[in-house]
C-alpha cells in the first residue's frame, strides 16, 4: 500500500498536528494504515440511511476528537492500544464486499478522519470491481476543509455531528475549545460539495446530501440551544438535522457533574421544543427509550448484539 501524501504532514483534522505519521505520532496516535475495530452490518442509523438490510459500518480505531462520553470508547480512546490489526486494503475491501452482497447498498465510514487518505483507496477498490454503494461519512465534525476537499467524488452523504454550541464545554469534554467554529466550517465544506438538499431514490433511500447530528446531554441544555443558534444562523432552517437523545452514560462519566445520568424527558421536551423554535422541520427526533441501546462491545464478534 503507497504511502499516502497527505500523512507526510498531517492536517486532515483540525489539531494540525504536522507530523509525518510513518516517523511520529500524532493526537490520533494512529501511525500511517488502516486500523479497523469492526466491520458488520449496522441497523442503529437514520432509517433514511439504509434498505432492510442495514448499513456496511467500518468502525476505524482510535480517534481525533476525545470526547469524555463516547459510547464507542473500547476503540475511540487514544490512551489505549489500537484495537485490531493493521489491515491491508484487500482484506478491507473483502469484508466490505461480504455485506454489499447479502444487500447492503451503503457504506459508512465511522471515525474515519485520520484514514481519508486510505478511505479514497477502498472506495477506489470497490469501484474497479464493480460495487458502487452510496458512501456515508460520520464524523464528529473536526476534519479540516482541506482534508474533506480530497473526499469530492468520493462520498454522497455526510453525517456530522455537531456536539457543541459551547467552547467552554467543548474543552471540558473533547478537549479542543475552537470545537463549534472549527465544525462549522468543516459542515461548510461538507455542504458546498454536496449540497444543502437530501436526495433520495425510488426506494426512499438518501443517496446525497448532509445530515447533521446534535447529541442533548444532560445537564447541558444551554449548550444544545447554543449549538442549534449557530447551525440555525449559518446554514438557515432547511438543513436535515438529527436530535439525538440517546445519550448513555459509561462508567467513565460515574462522576463527572450531570453526565453521569441519562437525559430526562423534561430535559429532551425542551430541546425538541427549542429546535422547532428556530424553524427547523426537517430531519427526526429520536425516543427516550433509546438510552443504553447504543453502547457496543468491540470484544465481541459482533459489537452490537445485546449483552
Amino acid at each position: 500500500m503507497p504511502t499516502p501524501i497527505l500523512t507526510a504532514s498531517c492536517h486532515l483534522c483540525s489539531h494540525h498536528c504536522g507530523v509525518n505519521r510513518s516517523i511520529t505520532l500524532g493526537q490520533c496516535r494512529i501511525p500511517e494504515g488502516l486500523y479497523i475495530a469492526h466491520i458488520g452490518t449496522h441497523h442503529g442509523e437514520e432509517p433514511v440511511l439504509a434498505n432492510a438490510a442495514g448499513v456496511c459500518n467500518i468502525f476505524f480505531s482510535h480517534c481525533n476528537l476525545q470526547c469524555r462520553f463516547c459510547q464507542n470508547f473500547q476503540i475511540s480512546d487514544n490512551s489505549t492500544p489500537l484495537l485490531g490489526a493493521a489491515r491491508s486494503l484487500e482484506w478491507a475491501t473483502t469484508h466490505v464486499i461480504e455485506s454489499l452482497n447479502v444487500g447492503c447498498q451503503s457504506v459508512g465510514l465511522v471515525s474515519p478522519t485520520p484514514y481519508i487518505p486510505w478511505c479514497r483507496m477502498l472506495i477506489d477498490s470497490l469501484h474497479q470491481l464493480g460495487y458502487h454503494p452510496t458512501i456515508i461519512y460520520n464524523t464528529s465534525a473536526y476534519d479540516t476543509p482541506e482534508a474533506l476537499e480530497s473526499l469530492a467524488g468520493y462520498v454522497d452523504i455526510y453525517l456530522p455531528d455537531y456536539k457543541y454550541g459551547s467552547y467552554d464545554l467543548a474543552h471540558m469534554l473533547s478537549g479542543v475549545r475552537n470545537y463549534p467554529d472549527a465544525a462549522l466550517e468543516a459542515i461548510s465544506t461538507m455542504i458546498g460539495q454536496v449540497g444543502n438538499e437530501l436526495i433520495f431514490n425510488s426506494e426512499g433511500r438518501a443517496t446525497r446530501g448532509v445530515i447533521v447530528r446534535h447529541l442533548v446531554l444532560p445537564g447541558e441544555l444551554e449548550n444544545t440551544r447554543a449549538a442549534l443558534i449557530n447551525l440555525r444562523m449559518e446554514f438557515g432552517a432547511d438543513i436535515y438535522m438529527s436530535l439525538l437523545s440517546q445519550y448513555s452514560p459509561t462508567e467513565r462519566m460515574a462522576n463527572c457533574r450531570e453526565l453521569g445520568r441519562a437525559l430526562t424527558a423534561e430535559e429532551y421536551q425542551q430541546a425538541v421544543e427549542f429546535f422547532y423554535s428556530l424553524g427547523f422541520h426537517q430531519g427526526w427526533l429520536q425516543q427516550l427509550d433509546s438510552v443504553g441501546h447504543y453502547i457496543p462491545d468491540f470484544t465481541q464478534e459482533n459489537p452490537f448484539l445485546p449483552g
